[in-house]
């Protein structure tokens, strides 16, 4: 008779190796490896979610500022019924005042979206949500105080008379200004986002 088990078929049963337990606690044992997925801690991302909103939205000063420097005033005429008519063109620097802070916000969004893009160790969408949130506020509070540097830049006349040319300060009025600013910031984080292409986008230094 044969020494080893045989099957109800005739062929001989293949012994298998079980593992002891000191095989699958040895250091040398080999394991499966451990996928490590980058998860976004709250409590070290909410100092900069609540920072970061608000040192962006204090670029709408400087943003104010500047842009009552730049945008154009607008001539009028003192008509005898007491309107202020524009003189010829001078109504398209109503335009001109738009262009230029559509384009100055643009740029602080650009600006503030790699800037913040370099703080390597708050990568995420926190950041972008705090830089997206921050650049609303700016842009808002850039046309709110721009238009009030004009106003002191370009004070009207007390009492014009029929005739006279007045210099009406630059304003802004249409909403759609807010917009260009959060859009860059985020459209340019976005893109340093896609193009890292790394699990945890480089918060850790590899």
């Amino acid at each position: 008779m044969p020494r080893g088990p045989v099957e109800a078929h005739g062929t001989s049963a293949v012994p298998m190796r079980v593992p002891s337990a000191e095989g699958r606690n040895h250091p040398d044992a080999v394991s499966s490896p451990r996928i490590q997925t980058s998860r976004v801690m709250a409590k070290e991302n909410l100092l900069p979610g609540l920072a970061v909103p608000a040192l962006v939205s204090l670029l709408g000063v400087p943003l104010g500022w500047l842009w009552s420097r730049l945008a154009p005033p607008q001539d009028r005429l003192v008509t005898s019924s007491g309107e202020w008519v524009p003189v010829l063109v001078e109504s398209y620097h109503r335009f001109d005042a738009l262009a230029i802070f559509l384009l100055l916000s643009s740029a602080t969004g650009v600006l503030t979206g790699a800037a913040l893009w370099m703080v390597r160790r708050y990568r995420g969408p926190v950041m972008l949500l705090g830089a997206v949130l921050g650049s609303l506020v700016a842009a808002w509070l850039g046309m709110r105080l721009g238009t009030a540097f004009a106003a002191g830049a370009y004070p009207a006349p007390r009492a014009p008379q029929v005739g006279d040319v007045v210099v009406v300060a630059p304003r802004l009025n249409d909403l759609v200004a807010v917009v260009c600013q959060p859009l860059a910031a985020a459209l340019v984080y976005g893109l340093a986002t896609s193009w890292n292409g790394l699990d945890d986008l480089g918060r850790r230094p590899h």
